[in-house]
């Protein structure tokens, strides 16, 4: 593993939650994305070498949305950078964990990912990333 990449944030409203970010970091998100895939809109904040990134369901049927239903808002994920994803998903498969696709998926931030279980990880939610070139 590289380095963290992000920690992404269940909100239920961006715009609301843009403006919460800008004052407790000082300077306001670099770009918001749509993520098709996971029903997801996504909005990007630098933190030193690492992100911020916030995550509003697109559908109440998304991921997001039942999360933040059946725990609120907060902390919904880590995110780490790695250099080679397909290796990195199989040394941890072969470690033990779960991986709830064993496929990368284009993810936000010009990213490949992979999501590993919160079971296998102590409860939290693990996305593996790597840049798309």
């Amino acid at each position: 593993m590289l380095r963290i990449d992000h920690i992404g944030i269940a909100v239920r409203s961006l715009t609301d939650s843009n403006e919460l970010f800008r004052k407790l970091l000082g300077e306001a998100h670099f770009k918001v994305e749509s993520v098709a895939s996971e029903k997801v809109s996504t909005s990007f904040f630098n933190i030193g070498e690492s992100k911020i990134e916030l995550l509003e369901a697109d559908d109440p049927e998304s991921p997001i949305a039942k999360f933040i239903e059946k725990r609120g808002e907060g902390i919904h994920h880590i995110a780490f950078e790695v250099e080679d994803i397909r290796a990195e998903t199989q040394r941890l498969i072969n470690e033990g964990f779960i991986a709830l696709n064993t496929e990368p998926k284009r993810g936000a931030d010009n990213k490949w990912v992979v999501f590993l279980h919160p079971k296998s990880s102590n409860g939290v939610l693990v996305e593996l990333c790597q840049s798309i070139v």
